[in-house]
């Protein structure tokens, strides 16, 4: 018997499909090994960078199944993902499973032949691809930790900073300060109803846009005045050749703008299509297509759209960093125009079909169409009084080409009427519209994984987590589906360009990128690239340690004070955002909104703190309801519990984390959920009230679940968590 290893349930069955009794296919569920979550027993500095892995919460039981299948099995393939991370997850689970000789295959789609070809051509794992996964890990682990703990100190207790978020979020703040920087200008667009002798109608445009009203009453005088005629019309013939197939970025943008799905929902799609067999692996910067794939879609061409169609297109990767996947994401089997189990999986895979059997089609062919109007008698020398001429733009499709199978792509035809030079035009209406110029728009999410994509900061396979990241902090917020920074993340990132500038840069991060591709090729050493590094990086962290807390903004309008004490205010940031607070605080718990209203602010018990014995208890309002804790927080961090401040409905359930705190509702964001009842020192939580059960597989909590599955495993990556679905 020989055992075949993947990360996922689901692909673990499409693959057994393929492969004879002879094979055992079992999945990993993922990760099985991670960096300990405090940085002191995590990385070795001293020892070269050392990462101190162990086994992922959860994994123990998988691993035993694994590690006892491996020991009847004659031949073990880990048939992980074909990246870096994929690599980095097979070689894990050789460490995991002591496997003396595990052997690597890679495949880029799921169907028989490519799974049986890798199947016959196993090779080693590539360490190089390993040392840059784990280089990656380290290096974002080491920024993270050191930056985060600075800002939970000097900002706010729970924030975080990242070595490619932040970038990120910088972008979007000079975006923000641009918009609020811009002065908007006064003009007036003027349009005017016109019509040919043959009574056909046109709709022309001032070809100035006047910046005062007197400028454009002018023009609407002089417009119903004098005589309209046509000056001049031009044609011209023009190709519209098809764009590549899709790359992880331009996929994430497509769904986005076309179809309102995220970059992290598009990608979580991508891979059930992925796994299912039903497009090739989806992180990737190569616009190629195979021989054999393009052949295919060529055939497929011909055969739904005609001879005259067909027009093979080679498409050469720019990036030199195009290394995730050998080709671009396309359809397994091209004459297959729909699949997938779901609507937003049928939708996502339409999208790819139409842009990928595009590429290999002929350019569409347009007849663009100008015609100008004149006002009055043609300009003369040293005649003012001329009005400037209006114009209209239109096209036709004279041959529809690759734009046959994507329509969405083509826009609107505009067909004008045909006019001839001089020939008379018969004005119906004129008209005037006041605008001024706007500021630059926000970003939306296709808008920044382009942008990120652009300066080289991530790879595939990290923008959507970017995003999400950004979102999970609560440092951005979504508006008219674009991306504006919360006041948590205009200081948190305001902080990190004031004190880290050169470490948050576009060309530092796109220079680091470029360094860890170096490492994945076998040209830098894992311990050098991170020594240069963090060397000067953590002596430039030490050296801010003194700076003051960035929680006061500044102070509050004159006029504006304390409603306890009447003291001065000032500008606090706070979790629910900015608010008035008194000077004295804590002294003084007075607070207002930024609008000078008084709030409800924290009150004060008349308890001390048993933790600290420095410090006085007070009530305050939560995300979750009001509790009561030490006012010296974050210093201490003393939260009372009792009966009135568990957070909601009590389970009797046991933590497994800590093994002292109790199981309790709570209400989030997004609903109720369950956490321990010590948190924040625990802060194990899970989604749906725990029934006290144990799952058998991982060793986690059992929840409760459906009415068709009325128990589950807490685990998202749990065969358990869904186990009709595994079933099926």
């Amino acid at each position: 018997m020989k055992l075949v290893i993947v990360e996922s349930p689901a692909k673990s069955k499409t693959i057994s499909k393929y492969l004879g009794r002879e094979y055992t296919v079992k999945a990993s569920v993922g990760h099985v090994r991670d960096l300990p979550k405090s940085n002191k027993n995590a990385i070795d500095i001293a020892h070269g960078f050392a990462p101190h892995y162990e086994i992922s919460k959860g994994k123990e039981k998988v691993i035993s199944e694994l590690a006892a299948s491996a020991k009847k099995a004659s031949e073990v393939l880990l048939a992980t993902d074909p990246d870096r991370e994929g690599e980095a997850i097979a070689w894990h689970v050789a460490q995991a499973l002591k496997l003396k000789n595990p052997k690597r295959v890679v495949f880029h789609e799921i169907t028989e032949s490519a799974v049986k070809n890798a199947i016959e051509h196993p090779r080693l794992i590539d360490q190089n691809l390993r040392k840059a996964q784990e280089a990656r890990r380290v290096l974002d682990r080491l920024v993270g930790y050191d930056l985060s703990g600075l800002i939970w100190k000097k900002v706010r207790y729970g924030l975080s900073a990242g070595r490619v978020q932040s970038p990120a979020l910088r972008i979007l703040m000079e975006r923000e300060r641009e918009i609020r920087a811009f002065k908007p200008e006064d003009f007036w667009v003027i349009t005017a109803d016109v019509e040919t002798d043959k009574k056909e109608p046109l709709t022309l445009t001032c070809s100035e846009e006047p910046k005062t009203q007197e400028d454009a009453d002018a023009i609407l005088a002089k417009g119903k005045k004098n005589k309209w005629s046509v000056k001049d019309v031009t044609e011209s013939e023009t190709k519209r050749s098809a764009r590549p197939p899709f790359t992880t970025s331009t996929l994430q943008q497509a769904a986005s703008s076309r179809l309102g799905i995220s970059p992290s929902r598009t990608m979580g799609i991508a891979q059930k299509l992925y796994e299912d067999g039903h497009i090739t692996y989806m992180r990737t910067d190569s616009i190629s297509l195979s021989t054999a794939a393009q052949q295919q879609i060529l055939g497929v061409v011909e055969k739904m759209y005609g001879k005259n169609y067909v027009h093979a297109q080679h498409y050469k990767t720019k990036s030199k960093n195009a290394q995730e996947a050998h080709e671009a994401i396309r359809p397994t089997d091209a004459a297959r125009q729909s699949a997938g189990s779901t609507e937003e999986q049928q939708r996502l895979y339409r999208l790819i079909w139409q842009r990928t059997v595009a590429s290999q089609m002929a350019p569409a062919q347009l007849l663009k169409t100008k015609i100008i109007a004149q006002v009055g008698p043609p300009a003369q020398a040293g005649n003012d009084s001329t009005v400037p001429d209006f114009f209209v733009n239109g096209s036709r499709t004279l041959f529809d080409g690759w734009l046959k199978a994507d329509p969405h792509a083509k826009g609107e035809d505009v067909e004008l009427p045909r006019v001839a030079v001089d020939d008379s035009l018969t004005l119906l209406d004129i008209r005037d519209e006041h605008k001024q110029t706007q500021p630059p728009g926000r970003y939306s999410e296709a808008g920044l994984v382009k942008e990120l994509e652009k300066r080289g900061i991530g790879r595939p396979s990290t923008y959507a987590s970017i995003i999400k990241t950004l979102h999970d902090r609560g440092y951005v917020e979504r508006e008219n589906r674009s991306l504006k920074p919360t006041d948590t993340g205009e200081v948190v990132s305001s902080f990190l360009e004031d004190q880290f500038a050169d470490y948050i840069s576009d060309s530092f991060t796109a220079d680091m990128e470029d360094k860890l591709d170096d490492i994945a090729e076998g040209t830098a050493e894992y311990e050098k690239i991170l020594a240069d590094f963090y060397t000067p990086f953590t002596k430039d962290v030490a050296s801010k340690k003194d700076i003051p807390k960035l929680t006061t903004l500044g102070e509050a309008p004159k006029g504006i004070t304390c409603p306890l004490c009447n003291a001065d205010m000032v500008v606090k940031l706070g979790r629910l955002g900015n608010f008035l607070s008194c000077s004295r605080f804590p002294d003084c718990v007075g607070m207002r909104g930024l609008d000078g209203t008084e709030r409800e602010g924290p009150k004060e018990t008349g308890e001390h703190c048993p933790e600290c014995k420095d410090g006085q208890l007070i009530e305050r309002d939560g995300k979750f309801g009001k509790f009561v804790a030490c006012n010296r927080y974050p210093k201490c961090k003393y939260i009372k519990k009792d009966e009135n401040n568990l957070g909601g409905e009590r389970t009797g359930v046991v933590c497994p984390t800590c093994k002292n705190g109790e199981m309790v509702g709570r209400r989030g964001r997004y609903g109720i959920f369950y956490s321990c009842s010590n948190y924040p020192k625990c802060t194990y939580a899970i989604k749906a009230k725990p029934t006290g059960a144990i799952c058998d597989l991982c060793g986690s909590l059992m929840m409760e679940g459906t009415k068709t599955i009325p128990e589950r495993c807490s685990k998202k990556e749990c065969p358990n968590h869904n186990p009709q679905k595994i079933k099926a």
